[in-house]
């Protein structure tokens, strides 16, 4: 592998990079989404009104799932244990995320099909809860991911999961699915301010201001639930030039773990200020009607608190709960050097293609959605 111009260290640590940035921009795009789904039986109030939501969303939700399916077969491709154990320990949990998930396409064709109250409202409906339980789920899960998902390796390698769906919903896991929740249903509201005017608009701003405001709090508690927690600290030296093995290391339990890695590293602080600093910055454009600058804030609080997430674990993607030591790594869990490198190769020559093709559908979909603009667009929802 010496024609590889990248060293096998730093082609893993770039992929985990882009691992981040990639469920950062789901986070960020598809919360949108998600957010204004989330609120969409509470901000509007008449067919009229959420007509207007669905129309803010309807041009670009489908383009922002590229990033969930980018970041699902990042894993699948460079981190092949992590899907493995993730994708079969969690498959009730994805099976709810995706079954949620599919009611959102569902509800946009079908809802407009019948003019009928109770028609509509039941999509709408369908819609909240596809922008709901995904958000909380997902949340649910980063949780469990600190808590370590119940697994084990044998001596062949082969995965066993000892664990079920309903022993997912611990007190520490649901507050981070509330902590999710509160940060996607902040950046749907902003989007609403941004894009919507009115009694619509008012209500968003309300729901939005007291979700970033909770959010902040469940942050910071979550912070101080961390602190007084065991986290996985890997007491073995670390070859990350070394083939896959996941069992050729050894893993101890520390209360206070997890932040192991802000004391080695005191600019890892950045990760929690940018958290809740964003957060602040979106209340206060929600409070002073500002939708751009709200956005702004609440973007930048979602980079903030995904990324302390997995600053906190770094380097473990999936610790073990039932064996420690079976814990993956981003030093033993990850494909090939040469596998590591096409996929480089690839992501470097499509991603600014995504990039740059997102940015200009949402500057020619920009501007104020309204119950006349959607009078005179006969493909509108």
């Amino acid at each position: 592998m010496s024609t590889i111009p990248l060293d096998y260290e730093t082609l893993r640590l770039i992929w985990w990079l882009l691992l981040g940035i990639l469920l950062i921009g789901f986070a960020v795009m598809g919360g949108r989404d998600l957010g204004v789904g989330a609120l969409l039986p509470f901000a509007a109030r008449t067919d009229a009104e959420r007509r207007v939501l669905l129309n803010v969303i309807g041009p670009t939700w489908e383009g922002n799932q590229v990033w969930l399916i980018l970041g699902g077969g990042a894993i699948f491709a460079a981190f092949p244990p992590l899907y493995a154990v993730s994708f079969s320990g969690f498959y009730l949990a994805m099976i709810v995320i995706l079954l949620a998930l599919i009611l959102r396409p569902v509800g946009f064709k079908f809802r407009g099909k019948i003019e009928d109250r109770r028609w509509r409202t039941a999509w709408d409906w369908g819609l909240f809860i596809g922008g709901f339980v995904p958000a909380l789920i997902m949340g649910v899960a980063v949780g469990n991911v600190l808590l370590g998902a119940p697994f084990y390796l044998d001596d062949t390698m082969r995965i066993f999961y000892t664990g079920n769906f309903f022993q997912l919903l611990t007190p520490f896991a649901l507050l981070a699915g509330l902590v999710s929740l509160g940060m996607i249903v902040t950046q749907g509201a902003a989007v609403i301010v941004g894009r919507t005017e009115g009694p619509t608009a008012e209500r968003a701003r309300l729901y939005g201001t007291w979700s970033g405001l909770a959010t902040m709090a469940l942050f910071a508690l979550g912070g101080v639930w961390v602190a007084s927690m065991d986290g996985h600290v890997i007491t073995s030296v670390i070859d990350p030039h070394a083939p896959i093995n996941p069992l050729g290391k050894t893993v101890e339990l520390a209360r206070g773990g997890w932040l192991s890695n802000f004391g080695a590293y005191p600019w890892m602080i950045a990760a929690p200020a940018l958290g809740l600093a964003g957060l602040a910055i979106a209340v206060l454009g929600l409070r002073t009607r500002r939708g751009l600058l709200a956005l702004a804030g609440s973007s930048a609080g979602i980079i903030g608190i995904v990324s302390t997430a997995g600053l906190s674990l770094f380097p473990f993607l999936l610790p073990s709960s039932t064996v420690p030591q079976a814990g993956l790594t981003l030093w033993d869990a990850s494909s090939s050097h040469l596998t590591l490198f096409v996929m480089l190769l690839m992501t470097v020559f499509f991603l600014p293609i995504i990039v740059l093709y997102t940015g200009w559908v949402f500057r020619v979909m920009r501007g104020t959605v309204s119950s006349d603009s959607l009078g005179k667009n006969p493909n509108a929802y």
